[in-house]
C-alpha cells in the first residue's frame, strides 16, 4: 500500500496563495445567513421570500396551539412591510443569564439557535425552524421592529440586517394589551428590488392557518392598492370546525359517500400533543389528501 494518501495527484498550491490559517473565515452573529441565505431559506426567490412570512406567522401560531393566544393579525403595507401581531405571552424581555447586557428578546432576534422550543418547558409542540426562524428573518430584513407587551408595559426594539439599531426601550404602559408584534421589510440587497410579497399568497396562507387550528382568529389587512377581487383589503378568518371546515371547502359541494365526515381528535398521553382528522369519500371525482404537523404542511 502506498504511503501517498493522495495517490498520484497530490494537491497543488492555490494560485492565490498558501492555504493556511488566514484562509479560514469565522462568521459571527448572523453573518452566515446573509452570506448564504439559501442554506436557511432555500434561496432568494419568491418562494424563499414568502418563507420569511411563514416563519413569523408560525411563531404566533405556536402561541395559539400552546393555548396562550387566540388572535393573530397579519398586515401588509404598500412599502412591502409585513407585520404579524398576536395576543400571546410576548417574547421575554428580561436580561438573558448567558448574555450580560442583553435581553432575551435581543438574543432571540440576533443569535442563531436561540429560542424556547428546544425543550418542552415553553412549548409542548411547535413548528418552524427551531431557534433559527425569526433570527433568519431579522438577518434578511433591512428594517425590523419588535414590540412586546408584557406585564402591562410596552417594549420596543429595532434592528437592521440582523444587528440591533436601538436599545430595548420601555415606550409606555399597555394595560389592555399583551403579546408580540414583529414588523419587517425584506432586504432588497438579498431578494432584489422586484421581489415583493404577493398579497394573494399571504392571504391564502393566513386563511389556511385559521383552518388548521380550530377557534383561532386570524385578521388579514393589506393596503387598498394591493386589494383585488380575490384579496380583500380586510378579512377575518375563524373556523370552529377546524379540519372539517377545511375539507368542506375543498369539496366545493361535491357529492360524497357519507353525508357527515369522519372527523375527530385525540389527545396523546402525558401532554405529548394531539391528533385531529377529517375524512370523506367523493363519489364521482378523484380524492386527494393532505397532512400537517404542528400546522406546517
Amino acid at each position: 500500500m502506498s504511503d501517498d494518501l493522495f495517490g498520484s495527484n497530490p494537491p497543488t498550491q492555490s494560485k492565490t496563495g498558501d492555504y493556511d490559517a488566514s484562509a479560514i473565515e469565522v462568521l459571527e452573529g448572523l453573518e452566515p445567513v446573509r452570506k448564504r441565505p439559501g442554506m436557511y431559506i432555500g434561496g432568494v426567490d419568491e418562494r424563499a421570500l414568502h418563507h420569511l412570512a411563514a416563519e413569523v406567522i408560525d411563531n404566533s401560531m405556536d402561541e395559539a396551539v400552546a393555548g396562550h393566544a387566540s388572535r393573530i393579525e397579519i398586515t401588509l403595507d404598500a412599502e412591502n412591510r409585513l407585520t404579524v401581531t398576536d395576543n400571546g405571552r410576548g417574547i421575554p424581555v428580561d436580561p438573558h443569564p448567558k448574555f450580560p447586557g442583553k435581553s432575551a428578546l435581543e438574543v432571540i432576534m440576533t443569535t442563531l439557535h436561540s429560542g424556547g422550543k428546544f425543550s418542552d418547558k415553553a412549548y409542548a409542540t411547535s413548528g418552524g425552524l427551531h431557534g433559527v426562524g425569526v433570527s433568519v428573518v431579522n438577518a434578511l430584513s433591512s428594517n425590523t421592529v419588535v414590540e412586546v407587551a408584557r406585564n402591562k408595559t410596552l417594549h420596543r426594539q429595532s434592528f437592521s440586517q440582523g444587528i440591533a439599531s436601538s436599545k430595548l426601550e420601555e415606550v409606555g404602559t399597555a394595560p389592555n394589551r399583551r403579546g408580540t408584534s414583529i414588523s419587517f421589510i425584506p432586504d432588497v440587497e438579498i431578494f432584489g428590488e422586484g421581489n415583493k410579497f404577493k398579497p394573494s399568497r399571504l392571504f391564502k396562507l393566513a386563511r389556511s392557518k385559521a383552518y388548521l387550528y380550530a377557534g383561532v382568529e386570524i385578521r388579514w389587512k393589506c393596503d387598498e392598492s394591493q386589494a383585488s377581487d380575490d384579496v380583500p383589503a380586510e378579512a377575518v378568518f375563524q373556523f370552529p370546525g377546524g379540519l372539517s371546515d377545511h375539507l368542506r371547502e375543498q369539496l366545493s359541494g361535491r357529492e360524497c359517500v357519507t353525508t357527515d365526515f369522519f372527523a375527530g381528535n385525540q389527545d396523546f398521553p402525558d401532554s405529548q400533543g394531539r391528533v385531529e382528522w377529517a375524512i370523506t369519500w367523493p363519489i364521482w371525482t378523484d380524492g386527494s389528501y393532505s397532512w400537517y404537523c404542528n400546522t406546517i404542511p
